[in-house]
């Protein structure tokens, strides 16, 4: 491989952070010293009479929603946060999630539970892993009030079926909320098509803007409901942040899908010897998530940044209704975004195989053999859905809807580092950890 090219660092964490386009990083850096030089006034006059109107219009164009029913937020999980507690539930309704949501939304829905007096339950998976929609077709009726999915969860790159859910949704009262975090930026997202009340997105991952710029679509149904009760403390972001979105997201309509490249990295993983690809369901995205049998995601991780490949890391409590019940704590996740190359996908299985050279795992071990995919196929998540959180209605895709075990729902705090969420359970009922 040419010096050159060594030189050169792939980046493959896109989900986590995306590379700013130069013209947004320009843009950033250009208002945020107006601003330290001639203070917030004119940041904000320029935000609002130039900036907001083009942003809103691209957001509108991007998201497939009518122009004025975007808001800003500092993040989509702090969108969900300030709008959804404020829902008019009672006792009589039940709020459906997913094994992939995400541990900020669940604290929220757990804590709308609990005041609501309601029922929170999780739609099974099918044994591939896919949302059993069947399921869902059949327990459906007008107590269901709000149903929350990931379009693409954090933890895998598994395409839920939104726009299919909304069809199925639609001729009831529900509210229907989802979280294109993940999605937006890397796949059509079009909240018309997808039939959603709610959906909320972060501008830093595949739409590549700056850090703690998010941003949520409300339909006028849900502005009706929450009309009577209020919005929430929704932050706006700072203006130099809003700037740089508009900037990035300018360049947004150049953007190609990436699918074939990640479809290469995760044929290096599957060729990989002790190499466990978790791929559940039958449609993917540009994330690829994946974990070894002789080397855990943090070390592993740190062994390809040392070869120039930048990729990111993935935890368990990041998606707590579905990673631990398979055994996964961590694993290394790749993301490929349009302007990734086939010669970083290439970049990519190398620094892997010399990461993993000479370490002699070149078995897979019984555990991991289990479930580990067929080379030619895509793996599924395992048969079992995840074990549901306590006060969770445990539902099942079995005879009779056999119950699963209960778990606590962790309850997410922010710790030392760029927005990472930790875990700390629940105390039990007895006071226990």
């Amino acid at each position: 491989m040419p010096h050159g090219d060594r030189d050169r660092r792939v980046h493959l964490d896109t989900a986590g952070l995306g590379r700013m386009p130069a013209a947004a990083r320009a843009e950033l850096t250009e208002w945020t010293l107006h601003e330290d030089r001639h203070g917030p006034h004119e940041v904000d006059e320029h935000v609002h009479h130039v900036v907001r109107p083009e942003l809103d219009a691209r957001l509108a164009a991007l998201l497939g929603a009518p122009a004025g029913d975007t808001v800003l937020s500092t993040g989509a999980a702090d969108a969900f946060a300030a709008l959804v507690p404020r829902l008019p539930l009672g006792p009589g309704d039940r709020i459906w999630t997913t094994p992939y949501e995400g541990v900020a939304h669940l604290a929220v829905l757990s804590a709308l539970r609990d005041r609501a007096r309601c029922r929170l339950e999780v739609v099974p998976l099918r044994p591939d892993g896919d949302l059993d929609l069947e399921w869902m077709a059949a327990h459906i009726d007008d107590d269901v009030a709000l149903v929350s999915v990931a379009h693409v969860p954090a933890s895998c790159g598994i395409v839920t079926p939104v726009e299919a859910i909304g069809r199925l949704l639609a001729p009831y009262r529900c509210l229907y909320a989802v979280d294109a975090s993940y999605s937006v930026g890397q796949l059509p997202v079009d909240a018309g098509r997808i039939g959603c009340q709610l959906l909320t997105g972060d501008g830093w991952r595949f739409l590549r803007g700056p850090e703690s710029v998010g941003f949520a679509y409300a339909a006028p149904g849900l502005r009706q409901a929450l009309a009577p009760y209020g919005t929430g403390l929704l932050v706006p972001p700072e203006g130099a942040r809003v700037v740089a979105l508009n900037a990035a997201l300018a360049e947004q309509d150049d953007a190609v899908p990436a699918g074939g490249l990640a479809a290469v990295l995760r044929t290096a993983v599957q060729e990989t010897p002790g190499a466990e690809l978790i791929a559940p369901g039958r449609v993917q995205s540009g994330i690829v998530t994946f974990r070894h049998a002789g080397m855990s995601a943090g070390p592993l991780r740190r062994e390809l940044a040392a070869r120039g490949v930048t990729v990111g890391k993935t935890v368990a409590q990041q998606t707590p209704l579905y990673s631990p019940g398979r055994g996964v704590t961590a694993a290394v996740r790749v993301s490929v975004h349009h302007d990734n190359s086939a010669r970083d996908a290439a970049r990519f299985a190398q620094a892997l195989r010399e990461a993993l050279a000479g370490r002699g795992h070149h078995a897979v071990p019984r555990a991991v053999r289990a479930v580990a995919p067929a080379p030619a196929a895509v793996a599924a998540g395992g048969g079992a859905e995840a074990a549901p959180a306590a006060g969770l209605r445990a539902v099942s895709a079995g005879p009779a809807g056999a119950a699963v075990p209960a778990v606590r729902v962790p309850r997410p705090r922010r710790t030392a580092g760029r927005r990472h969420l930790a875990l700390v359970s629940a105390p039990a009922p007895d006071g226990t950890a």
